[in-house]
């Protein structure tokens, strides 16, 4: 098991990213959210997952250990594999997929691609004892800091974002265009561009239309 990877950022992309580690590049699979917090050649500590397969290693990076440890419990639902365990975490911090929980939010779990009505309703009773209560605010504005303080503009962020979620770029424009309001509303009132909150109202957008 592989509990972290510290070192300084080679490479990054929308959804991966390589830390080197002694000489060595370890590629790590991450959500948007955590690599808005990266910058390439800087050092960077990310809590780590790795996924076995017959034909394969994975390695998922998160934030903290907070986001790994969702991430896992996440998996013990029948029919989420680690693709759509940190797709979820993608739309939502852990806190918030807890608040989503706890409240039976169908709403909430539904705005992650890959999950509809009935899948929702199936991953709340499954969920329900497993990922416990909300922890406070503070996972929220952490990933709101961090996507604020990203490498690119907000609109290049949510665009890759959502390209990485499996949209493709001209979906991905149409809903960076339909949030811009929300976005310009937020930079006039002394803020910046929220991108986790942009990020949901987008897949919204994005599931009304299909």
């Amino acid at each position: 098991m592989i509990a972290f990877v510290t070192g300084p950022v080679a490479a990054v992309s929308p959804t991966t990213a390589v830390i080197e580690v002694g000489g060595v590049g370890m590629l790590v699979q991450c959500t948007p959210q955590t690599i808005a917090g990266l910058r390439q050649g800087e050092p960077a500590r990310l809590a780590t997952s790795l996924v076995v397969r017959e034909d394969s290693l994975t390695l998922y990076g998160f934030a903290d250990d907070d986001e790994r440890q969702v991430f896992e419990l996440l998996q013990t639902a029948s029919g989420v594999g680690p693709r759509l365990a940190q797709a979820m975490l993608g739309v939502h911090t852990p806190d918030a997929l807890r608040l989503a929980v706890s409240t039976g939010d169908e709403k909430a779990l539904t705005a992650v691609p890959g999950i509809g009505k009935k899948g929702a309703q199936k991953l709340l009773l499954e969920l329900k004892d497993k990922l416990g209560a909300p922890l406070g605010s503070s996972g929220l504005v952490g990933a709101q800091r961090a996507a604020a303080q990203g490498p690119a503009p907000w609109t290049e962020q949510l665009s890759a974002a959502l390209v990485g979620l499996g949209y493709a770029a001209r979906e991905a424009e149409e809903a960076v265009a339909a949030v811009t309001p929300q976005a310009e509303a937020a930079i006039a009132s002394g803020g910046s561009a929220p991108v986790p909150q942009l990020l949901r109202a987008a897949l919204q957008t994005l599931n009304r239309a299909r």
